[in-house]
């Protein structure tokens, strides 16, 4: 009896340890709220088109079915996403790709798991009065950008910019639509749409156009995650890729659901950013969503050409993954 009594304590004890250790369940899919794993999505900005798909795995059920309870965490000015995922705080975040070797030089190590989109959506905008058609002939224009993020460092390490006044972008298009000697920087999902809808003959100048081609929407989480709990990564991975690609071929739910988070969007402005996203995503449907590794290296070298890490402090290979 003693013996008895002495095993049952042993294998009770251990089940209190393994039901202390194991912060998230990662057993079968199990369709009882209660018994879902909760995690938190931080957004890198207010709800927009480019977060459509991780809204469309919420409301279509594909966390769900992957026994995830997601909240998801809108952003804004200033969201230290990258640094809260690499604290713990918040398990998965979404970010641009030039976001995760810079956070990784600074000691947040942060990996990425899944790119919505494959070509960078930044771009600039300047008035067809200008005569301006490429991003090497911006001249003699006003710009407003912000100065110090690795897009605008690049551009002006790589463009010639003569006759250039670069002022602080303020996120609004006011001045843009006052001056045709005024240029700024934007989203093709968004800015283009808005400036045409007040009047402007707007064109449209990609970043990448000039060879600085970041991933954008990525969802990431921290290595500490990825090496604990990678079937947990891998399941917010399937259930995002999932929500993308049905956001991207039927958006039309998900986008009343962001208009009604976000009260400034307009109908009309989420159905151009969808169209203005899908030429920008990975055309082979069994590729949507993964990385190459030769982006990586690229990206991390311009990195270090513009000086905003140093050489040989991030491996490319440490900021990507592919979940199983």
């Amino acid at each position: 009896m003693l013996l008895l009594g002495l095993l049952l304590l042993v294998i009770a004890a251990g089940i209190g340890c393994q039901e202390k250790d194991d912060t998230y369940h990662t057993g079968p899919r199990d369709n009882d709220p209660a018994a879902r794993t909760d995690v938190k999505l931080a957004l890198n900005w207010f709800p927009e088109a480019e977060h459509g798909g991780f809204y469309a795995a919420k409301l279509k059920g594909y966390f769900a079915e992957e026994g995830l309870n997601v909240e998801i965490l809108p952003g804004g000015p200033g969201s230290p996403v990258i640094q809260q995922v690499a604290r713990g705080t918040i398990e998965f975040g979404v970010a641009t790709a030039d976001q995760i070797p810079l956070g990784r030089a600074q000691g947040a190590n942060v990996v990425a798991t899944f790119a919505a989109i494959d070509q960078s959506p930044r771009c600039f905008l300047v008035h067809q009065e200008s005569g301006i058609e490429t991003l090497e002939e911006l001249k003699d224009v006003t710009l407003a950008m912000n100065s110090g993020r690795a897009f605008s460092e690049y551009l002006k390490k790589h463009v010639p910019l003569e006759n250039v006044r670069i002022v602080p972008y303020d996120g609004s298009i006011a001045a843009f639509l006052r001056d045709q000697k005024f240029a700024q920087q934007g989203y093709v999902f968004s800015e283009p749409f808005l400036a045409k809808q007040q009047g402007a003959n707007v064109r449209v100048l990609p970043i990448r156009e000039i060879g600085y081609n970041p991933y954008a929407s990525l969802l990431f989480t921290s290595d500490k995650l990825k090496g604990e709990h990678p079937e947990l990564v891998a399941k917010m991975t399937r259930a995002c890729r999932k929500g993308w690609q049905d956001y991207l071929s039927e958006p039309l739910e998900t986008n009343k659901h962001l208009q009604s988070l976000n009260p400034e969007l307009t109908p009309g402005v989420l159905e151009f950013g969808v169209k203005a996203i899908v030429p920008l995503t990975t055309v082979e449907q069994e590729r949507f969503g993964q990385m190459q590794l030769d982006r990586w290296k690229t990206l991390v070298e311009q990195l270090v050409e513009i000086g905003l890490i140093e050489k040989d402090v991030v491996k490319p290979e440490d900021c990507f993954f592919e979940a199983s």
